[in-house]
Formats: structure tokens, C-alpha cells, sequence
């Protein structure tokens, strides 16, 4: 994946695998001073005679955004053999074990040292973003786009269960999105709120193009959505698929087609998702709601019932107050109650019980309030939800019109011939004798490269029909190893497991290949197999520059002082 990435205030850096070159021409730059001024000077005397309005001028040109659409900077990665070797699930592993204690309420997982996130629960406010920070310490090993790609999609699996195709996709989007903002604080600044910039600083946040660049430099921006664990909407598909990151992927030789479709899918799938999660709320939200205005009903009634025998039990009082007391005691019948005696009131009527009552119905209208919140949280979100889903379609149905159109642009342009070429070697830089396999024309024009860029040039050979060279660096989880080149693809197709001294040449003896093996600090002369396997080796050091002449059964080389040394081309022994 080739994307650009643009500093804001510095010139634009074009990065190939060779020097870095800093802006364009002179030339350029006094052309388009001088393109500038005159449409600078030309717009302030129309305005000035007021013919502005009248006489519309061509669009000018915003020099920055021109800047921005050209040629793609490449991620450059570590191409090479590797010390270890590590399958694909203990990669994604990597990503999926932080992204699990996340889910199980760790918000700081993994070590600082090596991979971690910080975990931001509190939801965005005010138009601005939450995100995740997925942060690379000083020794992580990761040095190819691909395996950090693989290692953020093992983390949307295990954070946000995402499904295995859609985490690969959202992991390939987030990176290209990362390097796109690498650095731009202003951007980052005013989309994100505090709690994610206090963590983050100008010169970490986002992802250098540059492998070597990763190691304590990188803090990944992983924007959240409205949706947790477990929905399409838990990262926020539209920031990290904006308008520049799907310029970036127009910018690939298939205009980043398949990708881009699979991210419309991806989003209608995801406003499907939102519209029915909405209706579910507004049903749940209906059904509370219902629930509610009967309790408060109820509360109603009864408070009316308690004021009703507070009026009764005054208007008693009153009737009992206003009464003469008799002369003299009347005869009564036996258990009969005395004149204008009220009957005893109960517990309930009584003013204590008044009091428990009117608590009792204050408690419950307080519930009340906690459920009304609740309701009208849920019809916020409902309401939230449907205008995600809306969202969603309109930028869906407007990207599959953008795609269209390229499709149709690249059937108008027809696929590219493929020209036969010869297979050369070029060098990474006037100063490395490291560099990479290219096919190119009689006439000398590059048709495609290799993306092994670490080939010690001075050690190829072409044996048997086969490509046979000594490659890598000693530095991370790199290794310098013998490797086979397809000669189709140019790619790796085979790599030894034994290091080989980074200043050893490569000779052939009949079927057989000679390196100088590093070990322990000391080089050995190795014997290798067409499989590039070890069969033998010396016990007597050699010289790092040694030289190999071989006299029939014997091979002639250099002791570690420089002294000559006679071995057996087969043992190796002396």
C-alpha cells in the first residue's frame, strides 16, 4: 500500500528507497511564485473595479492541496530474512490478548515497553472524537506494514469482536488513516477531545512511513464510534475513511477499488445495523414510557385518596371541637359510643401514617424521575442511531459513485502491457551496498521491482536456474541469511536459518554453496545445500574478508589473522 503523507509547514517529502529528496525543483518553485502573485494581483484589481461578481475567474489553485495529490510516499518496510520466524496467529495474537483486557475492563493494558493501549471509556462531547491509543514501545519487533496491520486486527477482534474480514479491513483503513494526520497536531487538536490529546504529543502521534521509525515513536489513533463491544459502529468508519484517506488509495494503481468497496459494505451493513438497533429503542423507550404514565397515574390517585381523608379528618376535628359538653353523663346502652365521637382511626388514617404515605409516594415519584432520564436517554440514542444510519447510506451511495467512476476510468485506460525484461540489481543508495531486483527494458526503463530491498548486490548468483543471494540487516527481528529470488516475482521464495557474516561473499563449488557463517562473534566457512540447509562447517575461524579458491578436493581461504588456511571442500577440516 503506497499512501502520502503531508507535514503541515514543511515541504513535501518525497521518500523512494535512495535519498530523500525535500520539494521540487527550483525552477518549479520560482514558476509557481510567480503563478501565485499574478493570480494574487490579477483578483485584487477585478475586486478593486468591482467587475469580481461579473467576470468569475478560474478556480485558483490551493498550492497545498496540489502539493498533497501528488505521487504516494511508500511505507518502507523491512524486507529481508528474520531471526525468528513467526506464524500469522502469534502475530495477530499479539494485538488480540490487549484487545481482550480491554473488553474485560483493563483500560491501560500491555507493557510500555513493548505494546499497550490506553483506553478512553468516556464518550465523545461537544463534535469532538474518543479514540483508543495503540502504542509501540522501544522494543517492539514489528517492522513490516503487514504484521502491524495483523496485530491491530487481532485488537478490533478481541476489544470490539469484530469478525476477521472486517477487522482486516478497519486495521488496513486505520494505519493509512495514522500516517495521513502523522504529526498534523492542528487536526488532531480540534477533532479529538482532552482526555485523548493528553496523552498524545506532536512527534508520537500517528505512524511514520518508516519501519525504523516505529519503536517508541508510534501512538496509534484508533477513533471509537457511537456503538460498543460487539457493533459494526464501534470504531468510527467515516474519520478514518475521509476524503484524504480515500484519496491515499486512489492513489494505487487499482485506485484502491477493492478496499473501497469493501468499506461501502461495510457501512451499509453498519446503517442496517443502526436503523434496526434505533427501532428496538424506541420500542423499549415506548414500553417504559407506558409503564411510566401508569405508576404516575397511580402516585396521582393515591395522593388525592390521602388529601381526601386529611379534608375528613379536619372537617372531624373541627365538628368535635365546636360541640357542648353534656351537664350530666346520659344513660347509654352498653357498648354504644358517645355522642358526636368519632370512630378510632386507623393506622393509615392517622397522621403518622399520613406522613409514611406521602414519604412512601415521594420515594416513588423519584424512581420515576430515574426512569423518565433513562427513557429519554434511550430516545436520544435511538435518535442518535438513526441519523448514523442515514449517514452511513448517504456516504455509501456517494463512494459507490466515486468508485464507478474510477472502475470505468481504469477500463478506459486499459491494463498495462507487460513488456519482457532483463533482471538487474540496483543499489538503495550511493553509500549502501544493500539494494533490490528490477526487471527493466533494453532501453534501460524500470517495468518492476522487488520489494526485498536488502540484497547484499555483491553476493548474487545465478545458479542452476535459480537466484541466490545473501540478505537482511542485523537490527530488530532481522537477520542476514542466504534467500532464493522467484525469478518471476522477484520476490523471496526461501530463506537458510543460519547467519551469515553481513560482509561474506557467495561461491559455488558444483552443487554446492559457500558463505562465511557468523557465530559467537567469530566467522566460519559454511557449506550449504541447494535447499540452502547447512552441511558442514569449519572449526577454524576466518577471516571476515576471506577469499575462497578451490584446487579439487580442496578449498583455500584465510585464517582469522590473515594467515592461509587449507580445508576440505566437503568437511570442512582442515
Amino acid at each position: 500500500m503506497e499512501i502520502v503523507v503531508n507535514f503541515k509547514g514543511l515541504p513535501k517529502i518525497e521518500v523512494l528507497d535512495g535519498p530523500l529528496h525535500t520539494g521540487p525543483p527550483a525552477g518549479a518553485l520560482r514558476t509557481r511564485f510567480i503563478m501565485r502573485y499574478f493570480f494574487s494581483a490579477l483578483r485584487k484589481i477585478l475586486f478593486l473595479t468591482g467587475i469580481l461578481l461579473a467576470f468569475p475567474l478560474p478556480a485558483q489553485v490551493n498550492q497545498e492541496e496540489l502539493e498533497q495529490n501528488q505521487a504516494p510516499i511508500t511505507f518502507i518496510n523491512y524486507e529481508g530474512p528474520h531471526a525468528r520466524i513467526e506464524s500469522r496467529a502469534q502475530i495477530r495474537n499479539i494485538g488480540y490478548v490487549l484487545g481482550q483486557a480491554v473488553r474485560g475492563g483493563n483500560n491501560t493494558p500491555g507493557t510500555r515497553g513493548r505494546y499497550f493501549v490506553i483506553h478512553i471509556p468516556t464518550p465523545g462531547e461537544g463534535g469532538r472524537l474518543n479514540a483508543d491509543i495503540f502504542g509501540l514501545g522501544h522494543d517492539t519487533g514489528v517492522d513490516h506494514i503487514r504484521n502491524l496491520r495483523l496485530i491491530l486486527q487481532g485488537y478490533l477482534e478481541g476489544a470490539y469482536l469484530y469478525s476477521a474480514e472486517d477487522a482486516t479491513l478497519l486495521a488496513e483503513y486505520v494505519t493509512i488513516y495514522n500516517a495521513v494526520y502523522r504529526g498534523d497536531w492542528g487536526y488532531i487538536g480540534s477533532r479529538y477531545q482532552e482526555p485523548v490529546t493528553g496523552h498524545l504529543d506532536r512527534e508520537r502521534a500517528g505512524l511514520s512511513i518508516r519501519f525504523d521509525e516505529w519503536p517508541g515513536r508510534t501512538l496509534l489513533i484508533i477513533p471509537m464510534g457511537i456503538g460498543g463491544a460487539g457493533s459494526l459502529s464501534a470504531l468510527d468508519t467515516s474519520v478514518i475513511s475521509d476524503s484524504r484517506v480515500v484519496e491515499e488509495l486512489r492513489k494505487d494503481e487499482d485506485r484502491g477499488v477493492e478496499q473501497r468497496q469493501d468499506m461501502v459494505e461495510l457501512k451499509e451493513r453498519e446503517a442496517e445495523e443502526a436503523e434496526q438497533r434505533a427501532g428496538e429503542q424506541r420500542r423499549e423507550a415506548a414500553d417504559e414510557q407506558r409503564q411510566i404514565d401508569e405508576e404516575r397515574q397511580r402516585i396521582d390517585e393515591e395522593r388525592q385518596r390521602i388529601e381526601e381523608q386529611r379534608r375528613i379528618d379536619e372537617e372531624g376535628r373541627e365538628t368535635a371541637q365546636g360541640q357542648p359538653s353534656a351537664s350530666r353523663e346520659t344513660p347509654r346502652e352498653p357498648g354504644s359510643r358517645p355522642a358526636g365521637e368519632r370512630p378510632p382511626v386507623t393506622a393509615e388514617e392517622s397522621p403518622q401514617g399520613e406522613q409514611a404515605g406521602e414519604e412512601e409516594l415521594a420515594r416513588r415519584e423519584e424512581d420515576l424521575e430515574r426512569r423518565q432520564e433513562a427513557v429519554d436517554q434511550k430516545q436520544e440514542e435511538a435518535r442518535r442511531n438513526e441519523e448514523l444510519a442515514e449517514q452511513k447510506r448517504e456516504e455509501a451511495w456517494q463512494e459507490r459513485e466515486d468508485i464507478a467512476a474510477d472502475q470505468q476510468a481504469l477500463i478506459n485506460e486499459g491494463s498495462p502491457r507487460e513488456e519482457e525484461g532483463l533482471i538487474a540489481v540496483i543499489l538503495n543508495g550511493p553509500d549502501s551496498p544493500l539494494g533490490r531486483f528490477v526487471y527493466i527494458s533494453r532501453e534501460g526503463e524500470e517495468l518492476r521491482r522487488s520489494a526485498v530491498n536488502t540484497v547484499n548486490v555483491r553476493s548474487v548468483l545465478s545458479a542452476g536456474g535459480r537466484i541466490i543471494a545473501i540478505a537482511g540487516e542485523n537490527r530488530g527481528s532481522g537477520a542476514v541469511r542466504l534467500i532464493e529470488i522467484d525469478g518471476r516475482t522477484l520476490e523471496m521464495k526461501a530463506q537458510g536459518r543460519d547467519d551469515i557474516h553481513p560482509q561474506s561473499l557467495l561461491w559455488t563449488n558444483g552443487p554446492d554453496l559457500y558463505a562465511i557463517i557468523a557465530s559467537g562473534g567469530n566467522a566460519y566457512l559454511g557449506r550449504f545445500n541447494s535447499a540452502l540447509g547447512l552441511e558442514a562447517r569449519s572449526q577454524t575461524a576466518l577471516h571476515p574478508f576471506a577469499s575462497l579458491w578451490f584446487q579439487d578436493d580442496l578449498v583455500l581461504t584465510q585464517r582469522a589473522d590473515g594467515s592461509a588456511l587449507i580445508l576440505n571442500a566437503q568437511t570442512l577440516g582442515e
